[in-house]
């Protein structure tokens, strides 16, 4: 079970008579899996904090989660079971039915390959371990090119349901704080200042506004960005020798397409002079215009290409900043 989690004796009894007693459809199963996650306390149902900590998604809010739950909760027992999950979700599963579905079959296929492979691979041949490491591979290769597009599906989604949910944009308020008793003492001289006050210098005043303003101007810039992050990506590749020609071509091919995508802020190329060793740093608005980078066909086509030029698989690191560092140094 995920999370180290054991299930106790009458838990797993439970949900073996449950799993027998429900006729479930295909690709169905995945809410016996749901139950056994979220269940907690293993008593073979879900109470509202249960249901709340593995549904939460940081859109819905509690009120709103705790009406779903009640939705769900067909019979009023404030606990869901197995039943009421499959009953409620099998209304609005659409063509993810056919997703459940065949998952369910990849997830046994995998399984009885898993177990194929632990008894045969000690006693294969060299030539069929090779093949046996190198379907392993492909196959994680396919899995995570389907994870990608899911991480990207899921972050766009979530991000248009929190605009629409924002509404309009609200016009932001700035004031400057300034701290310590200096501030006192300058709001004090400030607003000690009138139209008939022998100490007024126009000058001085006009001066001084518009240096406020340039603060608050500033200041408003720094706060938005703080708020937002860009993704930093670096990309480590050793190269064959042979290949380092047909590798260059490629590359070159994959920056000048990268630099042209929306939310690319930079592509710079580091080659190290004592080996066949690259290091491509990239620059993205957000970790959202990074995903849909790697879904594009020019990506895909380097990624596929590296196979067969580089020695070893590539590394790659991300880490997220905030977008003021990018603006700080670049100006």
């Amino acid at each position: 079970m995920e999370g180290g989690q054991e299930m106790s004796p009458s838990s797993t009894n439970s949900s073996e008579e449950l799993s027998s007693a429900l006729p479930l459809t295909k690709g169905m199963s995945i809410f016996l899996d749901i139950l056994r996650r979220a269940d907690k306390n293993d008593d073979g149902k879900l109470s509202f904090e249960e249901f709340k900590a593995y549904f939460a998604d940081g859109v819905l809010s509690g009120e709103e989660l705790h009406e779903l739950f009640h939705t769900i909760d067909t019979h009023n027992t404030d606990n869901l079971d197995t039943e009421e999950l499959c009953e409620y979700f099998s209304r609005h599963l659409g063509e993810y039915e056919n997703v459940l579905s065949a998952l369910e079959d990849l997830n046994v296929s995998i399984l009885k390959a898993m177990d194929k492979t632990k008894k045969d691979y000690q006693k294969a041949s060299n030539l069929e371990q090779f093949v046996t490491r190198f379907l392993l591979k492909e196959t994680l290769n396919q899995l995570q090119s389907l994870q990608n597009s899911l991480d990207c599906a899921m972050e766009t989604t979530e991000e248009q349901t929190r605009q629409e949910r924002q509404g309009p944009a609200k016009p932001e308020v700035l004031s400057i704080q300034w701290p310590g008793k200096r501030s006192n003492r300058r709001f004090q001289r400030n607003s000690s200042l009138s139209p008939n006050s022998p100490h007024l210098n126009t000058g001085w005043l006009e001066e001084d506004n518009q240096w406020m303003t340039q603060i608050n101007r500033l200041q408003k810039l720094i706060d938005r960005l703080e708020k937002k992050h860009i993704m930093i990506v670096q990309r480590q590749m050793s190269v064959l020798e042979e290949e380092l020609e047909e590798f260059r071509l490629a590359l070159k091919q994959y920056v000048e397409s990268a630099s042209t995508r929306t939310g690319c802020l930079h592509v710079s190329i580091q080659k190290l002079s004592s080996e066949s060793r690259f290091i491509i740093y990239e620059f993205w608005e957000n970790s959202s215009a990074w995903n849909s980078h790697l879904q594009m066909n020019y990506s895909k086509t380097f990624q596929r290409s590296n196979v067969d030029f580089l020695e070893t698989p590539e590394l790659m690191t991300t880490m997220l900043v905030p977008a003021s560092w990018w603006v700080l140094n670049n100006n």
